[in-house]
């Protein structure tokens, strides 16, 4: 079995005396593993850091073996952030997210479109976070977890969607939550509509809606706790006071 892809790489652990095993989330067959030859090596240490950008060639003797790759940088990749420790943190935690989400070697493009469209984002303080806390809620989408935020669950309207139920993911109006309000979920402005602009604490409770929902339908039933690369990004966000 052999393939050529462009992929992102999600994590990288050593094995051996000098190769490493790198997963990756490429562009048309979802989350792969594979086994990298000199990936311990000082060269290979920045084309295998969490959201690095690669051609993979992959090769193995069955579909079902783990099989072995050559990574080559297509970009500068996680060294462009290294001056934002805030925004390497956001590509670490959507690499390890993506990593503990995704099934292996299931293909799933609208992730890798996802992924690709936050990485680019990371530069643009400004509106990076809000950014990621789409892309976790394309994730749950992409899983068939996604968020019905078009209309409240409860009457049907399309007007002053303020809240999410935390049992089913649908909206709730300001009327219809109001008796309910302390057992929802906020629903952030900027998730219903990509020209509103971002308020304070919103980017917070976008966190807290996707968290909610990554941990109820994927995390707990895998018995897995959230990365702990997202609650890093969290604490990052909150130091930085962009929550």
């Amino acid at each position: 079995m052999e393939f050529e892809e462009d992929a992102f790489v999600l994590s990288a652990r050593p094995h051996g005396e000098a190769g490493a095993i790198v997963e990756m989330l490429t562009a048309s067959r979802g989350r792969w593993a594979a086994h990298v030859a000199g990936g311990a090596s000082r060269r290979m240490k920045p084309v295998l850091q969490a959201g690095a950008r690669v051609l993979a060639r992959y090769r193995s003797r069955t579909s079902e073996q783990l099989g072995s790759a050559s990574l080559e940088a297509t970009n500068a990749g996680p060294s462009d952030l290294f001056d934002d420790a805030a925004a390497l943190a956001g590509l670490s935690a959507a690499a390890a997210v993506t990593a503990a989400a995704l099934p292996e070697r299931e293909p799933h493009p609208g992730a890798f479109l996802a992924f690709e469209a936050l990485a680019a984002s990371l530069l643009v303080a400004d509106i990076w976070p809000a950014v990621y806390v789409r892309f976790e809620a394309g994730l749950l989408e992409e899983l068939g977890f996604g968020l019905d935020l078009s209309r409240c669950a409860a009457t049907g309207s399309t007007d002053d969607l303020i809240y999410v139920s935390p049992r089913t993911g649908r909206a709730v109006s300001r009327a219809a939550g109001e008796p309910y309000k302390d057992r929802l979920l906020a629903l952030p402005p900027f998730l219903l509509s990509s020209q509103t602009g971002l308020g304070s604490g919103d980017v917070g409770k976008g966190l807290d809606l996707t968290g909610h929902f990554l941990e109820q339908f994927v995390f707990a039933p895998l018995n897995r706790p959230p990365p702990p690369a997202r609650l890093w990004l969290i604490d990052r966000l909150r130091d930085a006071g962009r929550l």
